[in-house]
């Protein structure tokens, strides 16, 4: 059985972060935990009243993302997070938790994740704050591992290529992906 490293599903809202995290975490057989679920609930107001949140509002939210990924809850080696993971300072604090952590960046053009943000309904986060998101996002790092995952296929298609991706970091061509 593969160790795998800490993970974190990563992008804009409305990319799929948690629908590929849930069916990634069961594919590789490691829990999936939805960052969401972990924002104090000021943030959560502040985000429902289509304001964004800024880097003090986050900090604390990232931080216990961050302790999740060093200690997977239920004593599991290791888990998958969904999480914006916008900017390197955010990412560079989740790793400072978790070293060895792999982003895996979930992208695509504005007018699909609109198209996608327009038929979905969600507890706080409005559409309206994709702009702001956009605006955010710091592309990553040739120094930090990550696996680029463009958005334009089905969910469980992205997640073969990303098991293909994670079985390449470690050594192990293709090992997990589907044939």
């Amino acid at each position: 059985m593969t160790a795998w490293p800490p993970l974190v599903v990563m992008g804009v809202s409305g990319c799929g972060k948690s629908t590929v995290g849930s069916l990634l975490g069961k594919r590789l057989g490691i829990p999936f935990f939805d960052g969401d679920d972990f924002h104090p609930a000021a943030n959560k107001a502040k985000m429902a009243g289509g304001v964004p949140l800024n880097d003090d509002d986050r900090a604390p939210w990232l931080a216990e993302i961050g302790a999740a990924l060093a200690n997977p809850a239920g004593g599991a080696a290791s888990c998958i997070i969904a999480c914006s993971a916008l900017k390197r300072s955010y990412r560079d604090l989740l790793r400072s938790f978790a070293p060895d952590t792999v982003f895996i960046h979930l992208s695509g053009d504005t007018a699909t994740i609109s198209e996608r943000l327009s038929t979905r309904t969600h507890e706080y986060m409005p559409g309206s704050l994709l702009a702001s998101q956009l605006a955010t996002l710091e592309p990553l790092g040739s120094d930090e591992v990550h696996v680029p995952v463009g958005i334009h296929q089905d969910p469980a298609s992205l997640v073969d290529r990303i098991v293909g991706e994670l079985d390449m970091l470690h050594g192990k061509p293709t090992a997990g992906a589907k044939a």
